[in-house]
């Protein structure tokens, strides 16, 4: 691994290809680490090459602090009650002219930076939006050169001020460091691809039964698997998009509703492997016909957090079953020693790819090296002609 200071536009574009080439390094690697050093060489550059502007009064306020050791009752005596302490650090109220002499005062926060007006939420995430993940908004070719990441929000929502239709998120499982603008990014990356795709029928949630389940996992057993079962959930009026995750995403998939309605299921592939695919994708396909109500538009799933509760538990269960319904799998799963020849004979009965079978014997034993070689490593992306 030979590193060099990124000095021009070329060593910044190819350190940009080899940051998306080491995206999904597993930690501990050289390549991990490789990652972790360029990624810190394009922010350098990026911060010499394309200045911040002055931090927001809100982001001024949480600085001292953190450098003061600050707690939230300790802004009382310069914000007031306890409950006005809060409506200012959530964003909710602005800060008075008393406010700012106050905390200039004591705190030693500049005025200049006091004075300015918070931006609206969707304009922090605008603002926000790393220039790797624009470029490869653009390479996708989902947003123009020149547009603005606030024009591409409202474009993907269909015109609105703002991405009011992301707003009802539902994030149970979703990785507490993730990057906000990046999901942003990818959620209406997602809705404007969900458009160039032609589905067969209107989409009718009661035609999602256990039958139907069955039958699209009995179709893993095949070579074109993948693409066959996309066809048939674009059969029943369920859009199907497969979009790599942003860099700061940490997605496997969402289950979301375009603007006219039409449920999407997206998933990003970050693990390249049949088990993953199949689970992911009846992960979300729960989640279409027993989830997307009350308003709700987009649930975000990081399937890497073992820890499912509430909905997320239930669309665990929902594909698990579907995939090998309980009694089948007790009969195989009785504490004895599996063998590869029992396992892949057993796939074979049921009739689903024996992908399926290791990756849930995997995790219900906590052994995952025995049958990793069935899981089909690298296989999806090249069945669906996925770059």
């Amino acid at each position: 691994m030979m590193m060099k200071p990124i000095r021009t536009e070329a060593d910044y574009e190819a350190g940009l290809e080899r940051i998306e080439a080491l995206m999904d390094a597993k930690l501990g690697t050289p390549e991990a680490d490789e990652l972790e050093i360029l990624v810190s060489l394009v922010e350098r550059y990026e911060s010499n090459r394309f200045p911040i502007a002055a931090p927001t009064p809100l982001a001024a306020i949480q600085f001292r602090m953190e450098q003061e050791g600050l707690e939230p009752r300790d802004l009382e005596p310069f914000i007031g009650s306890r409950a006005r302490v809060s409506e200012v650090l959530s964003g909710e109220r602005p800060l008075s002219i008393d406010m700012i002499r106050a905390l200039h005062k004591n705190l030693g926060i500049p005025a200049d930076v006091l004075i300015q007006a918070d931006p609206k939420p969707q304009e922090k995430a605008a603002r926000a939006l790393s220039v790797p993940a624009m470029k490869q908004l653009i390479t996708w070719g989902l947003m123009a050169a020149d547009e603005g990441f606030s024009a591409f929000l409202a474009r993907a929502v269909g015109g609105a001020p703002a991405i009011a239709m992301l707003r009802k998120t539902r994030t149970e499982r979703t990785n507490g460091k993730s990057d906000l603008a990046a999901i942003q990014a990818w959620c209406a990356a997602v809705l404007l691809r969900s458009r160039e795709l032609k589905l067969s029928s209107k989409y009718d949630g009661r035609r999602i039964s256990t039958t139907f389940m069955r039958d699209l996992a009995k179709l893993s057993v095949r070579t074109d698997g993948p693409s066959l079962a996309l066809a048939r959930l674009a059969d029943v009026g369920i859009a199907c998009v497969i979009l790599p995750h942003l860099q700061g995403t940490h997605l496997d998939g969402a289950a979301m509703r375009g603007r006219d309605g039409t449920p999407i299921i997206a998933l990003t592939l970050r693990h390249d492997r049949i088990d993953n695919f199949w689970f992911t994708l009846f992960h979300e396909l729960a989640h279409v016909k027993s989830h997307l109500a009350d308003g709700t538009q987009v649930i975000l799933d990081d399937l890497e957090i073992g820890k499912a509760e509430g909905i997320e538990k239930e669309a665990d269960d929902t594909a698990r079953v579907a995939l090998i319904p309980d009694e089948y799998w007790e009969q195989f799963n009785s504490g004895e020693y599996a063998s590869t020849a029992q396992l892949l004979s057993f796939a074979d009965r049921i009739q689903v790819h024996p992908a399926i079978v290791a990756g849930r014997w995997q995790k219900q034993n906590r052994d995952f090296r025995k049958f990793s070689k069935l899981l089909g490593h690298g296989t999806v992306r090249q069945t669906l002609a996925v770059a």
